[in-house]
């Protein structure tokens, strides 16, 4: 049952109700040793960290960052923060200097906690540029802090401020004028345009989506949830604190390259996800049916039939599986489907939230095919998260982002774009009184920039309205729609289709370099680099004859005709994706700008 309360509290409640349970599993930093720390600890760290800041000096409302992957010292500092009204604003681990030094300045931000070499050094660099910034707090002890740095300490010696609890009566005063309305965290976009912006996020929006969440996903004290995604993601913070409050054991996964080792170790229960992942699944799972024997290939396909009928066209719909299909599916299942599920750690699955960007229909039946419940949702920033999502208990269809939860409006409005209001909605950007006013409508409704229908209770999405494309021809293309149906091919890791004012669409490829390569061995194809790969007319034979296979369903008009192959992904680095991996097409258009007019030339 879900603990309900204000977050500067939650986990001194769940400790008094689940003492020495544990509560996480965590690794330390450069450890492969997984560790368990339990709910009477993890509030007494909490509390450490509470009188810890008080004794720093930190006042109410201050602002602190914490600039880290994924760790415990995270969650003990947030919720730390929490107990004594400080603002926590999360930056995202792969950050610039430069974004963070905007962030910084941007909320005055007083104290930055940080988590590896790499997160210090940044933050150190960029000190002196920031005036209200007077500590940096270093999570691994391993991090070597400058010998000119009087500004720096260890986490384990902040916390040492807090030993023995001696400001813990004014903490506990605290903790009687917390409410509701207080700012709790603000979290900046990553944009795929312009500066990015700070959304403000209060307690009160955090207890209305923890309740709203908590009558529509069904996690409780059974489940084991990893974090994949970054805390500092809206989607990862607000299910690790639905979770946390429902007295689910938090895995913390601190790096996103190692989730699926770590899902073996730990055998999960939950997780939210972005759509890449599952793509990447469905891409090693394809690829090695492919390479088993053809007796092999008939009985998985044959099972995985057999596993849509049963939970796309019976489950999904909240209808009743025949007995012979039922009987079928059961015997199917223990066979062949759950040895998928075992090989990527999922062996007592419950549910899977899904979303970020457009799931692919091909990749949403095979998840759920092979018994994987992928709840797919929508969300933003600004709505705290969840705004719709499937339910168990109403029919699902594949396409759709879910049916809207408690409390939240949505209504469709000029260019069909999506509108809501409601109790989780933001109020606004940090100090933003512009961009706040064209947020808005007339009549409160917050503006979410995507284009969508509603259709019998459910949430269709078509696209992000400023990213639609309109061709020299006058014809609309939504890009997105077009990226997520070539991204499930093996061969392809990432895309970016061209069509704004152009006579047809084209596509900038990354290909999957390791198969692309065995491909080209296999077929007598020379090459000394990626360039050569890349620039070989049998490659990109072979791939563009696969794009066009993907895109059949689509109009003429919005398949993409020719493409590119980029013998190197686009990166964060170069500008060219945000923090939550969204391409930033202005950025990719300008650097490859001589390989997009090629395509179009005569």
């Amino acid at each position: 049952m879900q603990t309900r309360c204000h977050l500067s509290v939650i986990a001194h409640k769940l400790a008094a109700k689940y003492g020495e349970r544990a509560a996480f599993t965590y690794k330390d930093f450069g450890s492969s040793v997984w560790k368990k720390i339990s709910y009477n600890r993890f509030s007494q760290l909490v509390k450490q960290a509470s009188n810890a800041l008080l004794n720093l000096g930190a006042k109410p409302h201050d602002k602190i960052a914490v600039f880290s992957q994924n760790c415990l010292q995270y969650l003990v500092t947030d919720f730390g923060a929490y107990g004594v009204k400080l603002v926590s604003i999360p930056f995202y681990a792969t950050a610039s200097e430069q974004q963070i030094q905007y962030m910084i300045n941007d909320a005055q931000v007083r104290f930055i906690f940080v988590g590896e070499q790499e997160q210090y050094d940044k933050a150190h660099r960029i000190f002196a540029l920031c005036n209200t910034l007077e500590r940096i707090i270093v999570f691994d002890r391993s991090v070597r802090i400058s010998t000119h740095d009087p500004a720096a300490l260890y986490f384990d010696d902040f916390l040492k401020h807090g030993e023995g609890l001696p400001r813990q009566s004014e903490v506990e005063q605290l903790y009687k004028e917390a409410s509701m309305d207080d700012l709790c965290n603000i979290l900046y976009t990553s944009g795929t345009t312009g500066d990015s912006k700070g959304v403000m996020l209060t307690y009160g929006q955090y207890d209305a989506a923890l309740a709203a969440n908590d009558a529509v996903v069904k996690v409780g004290e059974n489940d084991r949830i990893i974090q994949f995604l970054p805390v500092t993601h809206i989607f990862e913070r607000g299910f690790s604190y639905l979770g946390f409050s429902e007295g689910s054991h938090i895995i913390i996964n601190t790096d996103p390259h190692e989730i699926q080792q770590s899902m073996r170790e730990t055998h999960p229960t939950c997780m939210s996800s972005v759509p890449r992942f599952w793509e990447k699944v469905y891409q090693a799972v394809k690829e090695k049916i492919e390479r088993s024997s053809s007796f092999q290939q008939k009985m998985f396909r044959h099972a995985l039939e057999v596993g849509r009928r049963y939970n796309v066209e019976c489950k999904m719909r909240c209808k009743c599986p025949s007995p012979w299909l039922a009987m079928e599916y059961k015997l199917l299942d223990k066979m062949i489907l759950s040895l998928v599920r075992k090989q990527i750690g999922l062996e007592n699955s419950n549910l899977f939230p899904t979303a970020g960007a457009r799931v692919s229909p091909e990749v949403e039946r095979f998840v759920h095919s092979v018994g994987i419940n992928m709840v797919v949702g929508y969300g933003l920033t600004e709505s705290l998260a969840t705004v719709s999502c499937d339910r168990d208990n109403k029919p699902c269809t594949i396409g759709s982002v879910g049916r809207p939860i408690g409390g939240i409006e949505v209504k469709i409005g000029d260019d069909d774009e999506v509108l809501l209001k409601g109790p989780t909605i933001t109020k606004g950007y940090y100090h933003r009184d512009a961009a706040n006013k064209d947020a808005f409508t007339e009549d409160g409704f917050f503006r979410t920039g995507d284009a969508g229908y509603i259709k019998d209770g459910e949430l269709f999405l078509t696209d992000r309205i400023k990213d639609l494309f309109k061709t020299s021809n006058g014809k609309y293309i939504a890009p997105q729609l077009v990226e997520s149906l070539i991204l499930v091919d093996k061969y392809i890791d990432q895309v970016a289709v061209i069509a704004n004012e152009r006579k047809f669409v084209s596509a900038l490829i990354v290909p999957e370099f390791r198969l692309v390569e065995d491909w080209a061995k296999e077929h007598g194809i020379e090459f000394c680099s990626r360039e050569d790969l890349c620039a070989n007319p049998k490659v990109n034979k072979m791939i563009l004859d696969r794009v066009k296979t993907l895109q059949q369903q689509l109009a003429h008009y919005e398949q993409v005709k020719r493409i590119t192959l980029i013998p190197h992904h686009f990166s964060m680095e170069s500008g060219e994706l945000t923090n939550t991996l969204k391409i930033r097409r202005p950025v990719v258009y300008k650097n490859y700008k001589n390989e997009i007019d090629k395509m179009y030339e005569e």
